[in-house]
């Protein structure tokens, strides 16, 4: 990138005094945020797809739409750095869309000025779609049609079923 910084930078800090047991309830004390986030992903799916048309015609990504996308972002990163993917830090994340100095995980996304047009047209199947096939496959989202348990019967030709 000769010597320029990335645009998009995601920082978490180690608490040292993180609770040896406290990992064993997180996942209850995130239901809260977990219910939220389900509505302001909700959201940002729509606000992209408007998002997307606006680039379109404008070859800008609205600023507000922009903001609220990179906090819904922010926000998911919080709670996983807390309770999902890190147990990282004991200190309770902010139910906020905005930065937190104070709080030892963030997500900062630099605001693009000027974005392709035409590109908009074919990145989300030209370049997206190959990538949520092959996680899909990674992810368990292939092989489970020849899934048998008790009761149930192994189909006539199980040599077809993934394994």
């Amino acid at each position: 990138m000769d010597g320029q910084p990335y645009p998009a930078r995601l920082d978490g800090q180690l608490d040292p005094a993180v609770g040896r047991w406290l990992w064993l309830v997180k996942w209850l004390l995130i239901i809260p945020h977990v219910i939220v986030l389900f509505f302001l992903w909700w959201a940002a799916t729509v606000l992209t797809v408007i998002a997307g048309f606006a680039i379109l015609f404008t070859g800008r990504y609205p600023r507000a739409i922009f903001d609220f996308n990179v906090g819904v972002m922010r926000w998911t990163w919080r709670v996983s750095f807390y309770a999902i993917s890190a147990f990282a830090t004991d200190k309770y994340p902010p139910f906020s869309l905005q930065p937190d100095p104070d709080y030892p995980a963030d997500l900062t996304v630099d605001y693009p000025e000027r974005l392709s047009r035409g590109l908009v047209l074919i990145k989300w199947w030209l370049l997206a779609l190959p990538q949520y096939l092959v996680v899909s496959v990674f992810a368990g989202g292939w092989g489970s049609a020849c899934i048998t348990g008790p009761g149930s019967q192994a189909p006539a030709d199980s040599s077809r079923c993934w394994r």
